[in-house]
């Protein structure tokens, strides 16, 4: 008999070191979800073929596999390669991902971007670790879905497991930039950047949307499993779950 625990799939690259913890950290209250996780490897990020060849479809494909022999209710590619390469493209990769897990499926980017939609966003802050040209990339995508970047921050750097050593100091300053640039929210992409914790402050000092890569997967993906239990403590976008959704 199945057990009555959701089971969250997540895939995520093998130098991140913030998704798991922090993923935990925000279902501490939780005893009626379990996540598991699998890696692909991905190290560094530019826009170099060599790069992004890290995210070939079949990879995915593989590791939702290897998710659906744990029989989890959906399965989330915990990565934001989809803001720079292409939403469709995530679109794309969800299809074959929920064949090969036998799951629904979605991806961080396609979830930053459901959050942005929900809470209706129109002047979007984008914090990231990338270098210029991947932020640039990402602002045109996100403005072709409907939400143009009104200021960015980039932190220039593109080894993946130095993102994870950004610290608070650095990123309340890169925050309160954008909150003083006028943004009605802050797009925090990046899935090995330890913000997550630091959203509900952020939000109360200054009143703008905090929209977490690693929290917003987390959201969506509850969601695609039919649950939709609020996460208070960290922001208004874990504490305010969509309903229950069906696609992909």
């Amino acid at each position: 008999m199945r057990p009555t625990a959701r089971r969250i799939g997540m895939i995520t690259p093998s130098s991140n070191t913030v998704v798991e913890p922090v993923t935990g950290e925000l279902l501490a209250a939780r005893h009626d979800v379990s996540v598991h996780f699998t890696r692909l490897r991905v190290t560094s990020i530019s826009l170099d073929p060599a790069d992004t060849r890290q995210f070939a479809q079949n990879s995915f494909v593989d590791a939702s596999r290897l998710l659906g022999d744990a029989r989890v209710d959906v399965v989330a590619w915990n990565g934001t390669s989809g803001s720079w390469l292409g939403p469709g493209r995530d679109e794309l990769l969800c299809d074959e991902m929920a064949r090969a897990a036998g799951a629904p499926a979605t991806t961080s980017t396609l979830a930053v971007l459901a959050a942005l939609r929900a809470f209706g966003a129109r002047r979007t802050g984008l914090l990231t670790p990338y270098t210029r040209d991947v932020g640039d990339a990402i602002a045109g995508h996100y403005a072709d879905h409907g939400f143009p970047v009104h200021a960015a921050r980039h932190f220039g750097r593109t080894t993946n497991y130095d993102f994870a050593l950004l610290g608070d100091a650095e990123l309340d300053e890169a925050f309160d930039t954008l909150a003083a640039a006028g943004c009605d929210a802050v797009a925090v992409v990046c899935t090995n950047l330890r913000a997550a914790h630091l959203a509900a402050r952020w939000e109360s000092r200054s009143g703008v949307l905090v929209v977490d890569s690693v929290a917003a997967t987390l959201w969506q993906a509850l969601a695609l499993a039919g649950d939709t239990t609020p996460i208070t403590g960290y922001g208004r976008l874990p504490a305010h779950p969509p309903a229950v959704q069906t696609q992909r």
